[in-house]
């Protein structure tokens, strides 16, 4: 079995560590363009391009199912990649978690990238999913290229900014971009009020994880062999894990079980 994963950069590192823990057995390929990030800002055109090239020189080693693991790709890509791909190769787009966030009732703060926020395609996911709940729409500007840069000041600072613009009395954030699901819990610390139940957080790796899993015809099997190889691409070349990716705690476990080659 092997599953491909595809961001602009470490996005992909939380859904790629879901799959490990899911099936240890499985062959990751990772594939990013770190050099293009980020692709928030670029234009529809321009971000289906990179996702082409990055989605193909993923393909090249035969996986039997790309993630894209990336929020802006699958809003913007979505559609080409699966034109191209597709039925070869299943492609599982991420999508943000709002319709588990909202079951629990509300108030649910979204933080995503500020092209995200405000935007069509996130407005449709809100009232379908989440009619009746009270939701805030939080832009994240910086949040995600601190990240994928291990820049930990900045990180602390866009999150900072963030939480001053979230509620006081959310109960729950979706992460609405893959880069957020690696610094979960420094963004749990900094909206986590006193005296209030835990905050629930909502990141898409583990069900775009599942779903991967399920449209190959496989099951959870978190006991098997750790035997998984993982294969990562930067700009269609093969690479390792950056110094910034091993600095989380993701990247460490895809390291751990399965060295680079």
């Amino acid at each position: 079995m092997k599953i491909a994963l595809m961001d602009s950069g470490i996005g992909l590192l939380a859904a790629a560590a879901a799959v490990r823990r899911l099936r240890p057995d499985a062959d990751l390929v990772l594939s990013s363009d770190p050099g293009s990030m980020p692709w928030g800002p670029r234009t529809p055109e321009d971000v289906t391009a990179r996702a082409l090239a990055v989605a193909e020189a993923a393909a090249q080693h035969r996986p039997d199912a790309l993630i894209v693991a990336c929020n802006t790709a699958s809003v913007r890509a979505l559609p080409a990649l699966r034109a191209r791909l597709e039925p070869e190769v299943p492609v599982i787009g991420t999508v943000p978690a709002i319709k588990p966030a909202a079951a629990g009732g509300g108030p649910v703060a979204i933080w995503a990238t500020p092209a995200t926020t405000g935007s069509p395609y996130q407005r449709g996911l809100i009232g379908e999913f989440a009619e009746g709940v009270s939701v805030t729409e939080v832009a994240c500007p910086g949040l995600a290229d601190a990240v994928e840069h291990g820049d930990q000041e900045a990180i602390d600072a866009a999150i900072a900014a963030a939480a001053e613009r979230t509620p006081r009395d959310v109960r729950a954030v979706v992460l609405g971009c893959t880069h957020y699901e690696l610094v979960a819990e420094r963004i749990r610390t900094a909206v986590q009020q006193p005296g209030l139940p835990p905050l629930a957080l909502h990141g898409s790796a583990g069900a775009v994880a599942a779903q991967a899993l399920r449209r190959i015809g496989e099951f959870p099997d978190p006991a098997a062999p750790a035997e998984g190889s993982l294969t990562v691409l930067l700009n269609g070349s093969e690479g390792g894990l950056s110094a910034t990716a091993l600095a989380y705690e993701e990247g460490r476990l895809l390291q751990a079980v399965s060295p680079a080659r």
